[in-house]
C-alpha cells in the first residue's frame, strides 16, 4: 500500500476527539474558525461500523477536511476494516484511541487499558496500515494506573513506532482506570508535558502533538518550542474563538470577527434544516462563541432557550446576535 507523505506542518494545530461533541456540525464550525487545523470525529468504535454497519457514523462534509477518523477497538481485523471503511468515505488520516478511560471502554478492551498492552496496539496498526494508504496514528496517555515510569512509555513508543507509526497524539496525563471517573480523568492526574517533550528529543523522527489543558494562542507557541503539534480539547469546545486566534497566529493571516464566523455558517444552517436536521442539534456548539465577551450570557441563553422550539431557524441566530451587534 502506497503511504502519503507525512508533513508535520499538517499536525500543528487539531481539535480533540471528543465524546458527544466532535460531531459533523461541531467540525463544520471549528472549520470555519481555523481553516487549517486539523479535526477529528468523536470516538467510532470499530464493532459499530464492522458488525454493526452503522455507517452513516461516517458522515462529513467536503469542508471538513483536513478531518481524520478516531477508531476504538482491540482486533486487529476488524480494526483494519474499519479503517478501510473510514479511508473509502473519504478521511485524511485513521487514528486509534489508546487514551480513553472510560468504563464501557475498559469492558470492550479499548482505550487507556491498551497502553498495558503494547504489543496488541502494534498488532492492531499493522494491520490498519496494511489496509488502508492514509496516515494510520495512536493517541495515548502517558501512563496508566500504576504503569508511570517513562520507560513504559519509552517501551510504548518504540513498539509503535516497529509497527509503522510515525504521528503519536499524547495526553499529557495518566489515565486512572480504578477510581477516577473518565470526567476526573481530565482534570485530576497532574500534567506532565516535559514527559511528551522528552519523547520528542528521543525519538525526533516521530511527529509527536502534545494535548491536555491547552487553553491560549501563548501556550501553543510554547508548546510548538518543544513538539511537532498542539490539539486542543476542551478550550476548543467552551471557547470556540481561541481556534480562530491561534491560526492568526500559526499562519499569520487575519483574525475573523466572530459575527462573520456566524454568517458563514448560514448556508449550512440552512440545508442542514431543510434537510430534517433541528437546530438544537447545530446550535449547542455555537453557544461559546462570544466567551468572556460583554453579552455572552444574553447570547447563549437566547440559543439555548429557543433552539428546541418547533421551527426553531436561522431568525433565532440573527436574535441572539442583535443586542452583540448594537452593543459594539
Amino acid at each position: 500500500m502506497t503511504m502519503h507523505k507525512i508533513d508535520p506542518n499538517d499536525f500543528r494545530l487539531s481539535v480533540a476527539p471528543m465524546m458527544d461533541w466532535t460531531d459533523r456540525h461541531c467540525r463544520y464550525f471549528h472549520r470555519l474558525l481555523s481553516p487549517h487545523a486539523r479535526l477529528y470525529t468523536e470516538m467510532v468504535t470499530s464493532a459499530a461500523l464492522v458488525r454493526g454497519r452503522q455507517l452513516r457514523l461516517l458522515e462529513h462534509s467536503q469542508q471538513e477536511h483536513p478531518v481524520a477518523l478516531q477508531l476504538g477497538g482491540s482486533d486487529p481485523g476488524e480494526l483494519a476494516e474499519a479503517a478501510r471503511l473510514g479511508a473509502q468515505a473519504g478521511y485524511d488520516e485513521i487514528n486509534l484511541n489508546v487514551g480513553c478511560p472510560s468504563d464501557r471502554v475498559q469492558s470492550g478492551r479499548f482505550g487507556a487499558c491498551l497502553m498495558r498492552e503494547p504489543a496488541l496496539v502494534g498488532d492492531c496498526i499493522k494491520a490498519m496500515r496494511d489496509a488502508v494508504s492514509v496516515p494510520v496514528t495512536v493517541k495515548c496517555r502517558i501512563g496508566v494506573d500504576d504503569q508511570d515510569d517513562y520507560a513504559d512509555l519509552q517501551h510504548f513508543t518504540e513498539t509503535m513506532l516497529r509497527a509503522g507509526v510515525e504521528i503519536l497524539v499524547v495526553h499529557a496525563r495518566k489515565a486512572w482506570l480504578q477510581g477516577l471517573s473518565p470526567k476526573e480523568n481530565r482534570e485530576i492526574p497532574p500534567l506532565d508535558y516535559e514527559r511528551v517533550y522528552r519523547l520528542k528529543r528521543e525519538f525526533p523522527q516521530l511527529v509527536v502533538i502534545v494535548n491536555g489543558g491547552i487553553t491560549s494562542e501563548e501556550a501553543v507557541r510554547e508548546h510548538l518550542m518543544h513538539v511537532d503539534g498542539v490539539m486542543l480539547g476542551r478550550a476548543a469546545y467552551h471557547d470556540p474563538y481561541v481556534l480562530a486566534r491561534i491560526e492568526a497566529v500559526l499562519w499569520d493571516v487575519t483574525l475573523p470577527s466572530r459575527e462573520s464566523v456566524l454568517q458563514h455558517m448560514r448556508p449550512y444552517v440552512e440545508a442542514e434544516l431543510a434537510r430534517g436536521t433541528a437546530l438544537k442539534h447545530i446550535s449547542r456548539h455555537l453557544l461559546g462563541l462570544y466567551q468572556g465577551e460583554p453579552g455572552a450570557r444574553g447570547f447563549r441563553r437566547c440559543l439555548s432557550e429557543g433552539a428546541h422550539l418547533p421551527g426553531a431557524g436561522w431568525s433565532l441566530i440573527e436574535q441572539a446576535i442583535a443586542p452583540l451587534r448594537a452593543a459594539a
